[in-house]
């Protein structure tokens, strides 16, 4: 007999999650299992251009409104604008954060989805001349000003943009990014699978050492994430055009910047100036890379951040590189939307639930049970005063002095007294003011007393 998995709904635990006997809220729930992790394209990127440079035809996705601010990505080695970041823009918090913005990703010449072989005598441009593509794809697109997203070989070519054009920068967030030009460990394994790749080969050892750029300790991260992306460096990257890419990373050269804190020196300093976001993980080979680079930032508009548990953080942890990305824009006064998930909760139960919390909120709070208004006691020197003449042989208060119509309204306003409160024994506040005053001159009850819950009116 072939034995069957149980379908949702077989067992009785299950079933009374999906329906029947449950409580109301629990009915309306329905489990949904993930779908398997993919690097195909699925259009979420958008729509694909290609842009014409003097240093090749480039290919470009560009999704979201125009009218708003721009996030320009660049991919790492082996990799395009798909399997980089299409599993990271897919994430729930990170799809509510792009709700603000417009999204641009660039391929590097020959690495899109599905690009054939580069000919012969085609000059692959070296890292400075893809920075120029960046421009060439900014000014085609009319973009003012944007936001660099770039991990490994990309966030090397967004610095150099920066140094270029830092008019044109907003902000970089980059990932493993290395300021300096390769040393002779990265040079002579790199050379040894440039030959295998560019003869259409893609060896064991180059697939092992994509996987180590990627990851590092490989053996610590995700396996399922290493499964998947194992297979797609052996059956879906165009060896030849790989090897054109990771020559031309390789000859690389210094960046050339330098950390200069003094002022009047600024100016002249070969520096970048526009805020960045310097990201790392702690299975990463690159991480002496990212500190040494970070060494040469200005501290007042860069920050260092190593996340835990990752090697290829943007797969393994989605989550912390959305809220440091949300929490960056947020420092540089755009306004993202909150990465916490929305609530599930029926609107009816909603609203039921902020009644309940007001109806607490107000049993909780003190009330006034009466406002009582009285005429006010004589003071202490009026009372001296009085006590005064009354020796005298004289118990009439003296005559106040005379004034005329045209100042009656001013000096009474003027000699009227500040309002007073106090406190009654059962607990009433008593407001004493000079209407009850006058009032108990003329004779009248100026004894009110007002009951009234402050928490039914209206304005509270």
């Amino acid at each position: 007999a072939v034995a069957r998995m149980p379908a949702a709904g077989d067992l009785p635990e299950e079933a009374s999650l999906l329906g029947g006997d449950g409580p109301e809220e629990l009915r309306n729930i329905r489990l949904s299992v993930s779908s398997v992790r993919s690097l195909v394209a699925d259009g979420s990127m958008g729509e694909m251009i290609q842009v014409e440079t003097e240093h090749g035809p480039i290919a470009v996705s560009v999704s979201g409104d125009p009218s708003k601010p721009t996030i320009l990505t660049y991919h790492d080695l082996g990799l395009n604008h798909i399997t980089n970041f299409q599993s990271l823009f897919q994430y729930p918090e990170m799809r509510t954060l792009l709700y603000s913005f417009r999204v641009v990703s660039i391929n590097a010449p020959g690495q899109e989805d599905g690009a054939t072989a580069i000919a012969d005598g085609f000059v692959y441009p070296t890292m400075e001349q893809l920075a120029e593509t960046v421009e060439c794809v900014r000014k085609h697109l009319s973009l003012r000003s944007f936001i660099g997203l770039g991990v490994g070989l990309g966030a090397n070519v967004l610095a150099r943009y920066a140094l270029l054009y830092q008019h044109h920068l907003d902000a970089l967030l980059l990932v493993n990014c290395s300021a300096s030009a390769a040393g002779w460990i990265e040079w002579g394994y790199q050379k040894l699978n440039i030959r295998h790749l560019k003869a259409g080969s893609m060896t064991t050892a180059t697939v092992d050492y994509l996987l180590w750029h990627h990851f590092g300790k490989i053996d610590q991260c995700n396996q399922d994430v290493v499964t998947v992306f194992k297979h797609h460096f052996e059956r879906n990257v165009q060896a030849s055009n790989l090897g054109l890419l990771i020559d031309s990373y390789i000859r690389r050269t210094d960046l050339g910047i330098v950390r200069e804190l003094d002022p009047n020196k600024k100016k002249e300093a070969r520096m970048l100036r526009c805020p960045i976001l310097n990201i790392t993980s702690n299975y990463s080979p690159h991480i002496d890379d990212t500190v040494a680079f970070n060494a040469r930032l200005d501290p007042a508009n860069s920050s260092w951040m190593k996340l835990q548990d990752c090697g290829l953080v943007l797969e393994e942890q989605p989550g912390k590189v959305v809220e440091a990305l949300r929490l960056f824009l947020q420092g540089q006064g755009y306004a993202v939307g909150s990465s916490r998930r929305a609530s599930s909760v029926a609107p009816g139960h909603i609203q039921a639930i902020n009644s309940r919390r007001l109806n607490s909120r107000q049993n909780s709070l003190p009330s006034i049970r009466a406002v009582n208004i009285s005429a006010p006691r004589p003071p202490p020197e009026l009372s001296q005063l009085y006590s005064t003449n009354a020796d005298d042989g004289d118990s009439s208060p003296p005559p106040p002095a005379a004034a005329t119509d045209a100042d009656a309204d001013t000096d009474t306003s003027k000699e009227q007294p500040a309002p007073a409160a106090e406190a009654s024994a059962e607990g009433d506040v008593k407001v004493v003011g000079a209407s009850s005053a006058a009032a108990a001159a003329n004779g009248n009850d100026a004894d009110i007393r007002i009951t009234e819950n402050p928490l039914e009116h209206p304005a509270v």
